[in-house]
């Protein structure tokens, strides 16, 4: 029988429909005695939970669905990702959630840190203490973190997380960070071969695909077939190009992606977690102490929590070269403080050091501002 050729329209879709899906793959997850490991931050190495054999799934922090609920636990004015999580979590309306046998929360915000707090009187929560430099001493503690981690888990699952079993899984993941990245890097055409959102609906999709093995081939089948689609003449209109920073994307903040495609404008990339964040850098596979290189790797990110947090400016700066951007839009989120603070810098930086316009918008997960976003990002885009 011949096999069916999508095209790449169907293809995004299903890549945008796969966090829907992997709710009744955690579930068949379970019922096959696999453990399942939920986190929220980019920070946690998924490989530790995929070389004792478990699922890793991203918990719902994306929606305003829940945050009244959370309301009754927590302040009004807090970050509605916080907000969020916990709601879906207090409310096991997220099958991600409701399914975890540990779930690993992250010190990147005092919010975060009380909230693990509440969360753990109804989930067993570990929470890593994380460093707030990236220098040696920093990777040090953190390695220390993920060594308590990795017996907490050896400890409740009655496994042993060898480190043969760490390399595979370090070998895996880098494999896809590789092939996620060339994915990425189409939008570096000019024009560009696709839209934005139709990047983001991969990139966010793909975190979503609880069998990590089969990722590495239906990237570069992605990629492979958004090349061949571009030299056959297939691309979009010459837009301004638009490189989105900031605080996590997905969900309800992808108006902000919307508001710069509806308006005149592309996203050739994204800094953001969701983004370049979770790809940039490789683990050292040949490295003689695993966890060390592990922890080197993930502490290098560059979140607004670090101090100074350098590595953003790094990974920020290469992006706008690599992809010719014509402007960056800085997204944070409602009481975000430290993405908030450092929205100066980032617009020194890009202004001044990379010459070209930056635009900065704090909204929240409600759609009580995509009119007034609409037209911030359409002046902006104007100016382009």
């Amino acid at each position: 029988m011949a096999e069916i050729i999508k095209e790449l329209p169907e293809v995004f879709e299903e890549f945008g429909e796969a966090r829907r899906n992997s709710f009744l793959a955690v579930k068949e997850f379970k019922e096959k005695g696999i453990p399942v490991i939920g986190s929220y931050c980019t920070y946690f190495p998924q490989e530790l939970a995929i070389a004792m054999g478990a699922a890793a799934v991203g918990l719902c922090s994306t929606s305003d669905e829940t945050i009244g609920e959370a309301e009754k636990d927590l302040p009004r004015n807090l970050c509605p990702l916080i907000k969020s999580s916990y709601g879906f979590a207090k409310t096991e309306k997220c099958p991600f959630f409701y399914f975890s046998d540990l779930v690993i929360g992250e010190t990147t915000c005092d919010g975060k840190k009380k909230m693990y707090e509440l969360m753990q009187d109804f989930k067993d929560v570990f929470v890593l203490q994380l460093p707030q430099t990236q220098d040696a001493a920093g990777v040090q503690a953190y390695k220390n973190e993920l060594n308590r981690l990795r017996a907490y888990m050896e400890e409740k699952f009655n496994v042993t997380i060898t480190d043969d079993d760490l390399r595979k899984a370090v070998c895996l993941f880098n494999e896809i960070r590789t092939n996620t990245e060339a994915l990425a890097n189409v939008m570096q055409h000019e024009p560009c071969p696709i839209t934005g959102h139709d990047l983001f609906k991969v990139l966010y999709g793909s975190t979503f695909k609880l069998d990590r093995t089969g990722i590495p081939a239906e990237l570069k089948e992605v990629t492979d077939k958004i090349e061949k689609d571009y030299a056959g003449g297939k691309m979009q209109d010459k837009k301004p190009r638009i490189i989105i920073t900031g605080c996590p994307l997905g969900g309800a903040t992808e108006k902000i992606i919307d508001a710069i495609e509806n308006n005149g404008g592309i996203v050739v990339g994204y800094e953001n977690c969701t983004g370049a964040k979770q790809y940039d850098r490789l683990v050292d596979e040949n490295a003689d102490d695993i966890m060390e290189a592990i922890a080197e790797r993930y502490l290098a990110i560059g979140c607004s929590v670090m101090t100074p947090n350098n590595n953003r400016y790094d990974l920020l700066g290469r992006m706008i070269d690599d992809f010719k951007a014509d402007g960056v839009v800085d997204m944070s989120l409602t009481t975000c403080l430290t993405y908030e603070v450092e929205s100066k810098e980032i617009r020194d930086f890009v202004t001044g050091k990379k010459g070209i316009p930056y635009l900065h918008v704090e909204t929240d997960y409600s759609k009580t501002d995509i009119e007034q976003l609409n037209t911030r990002v359409t002046a902006f885009i104007e100016m382009l």
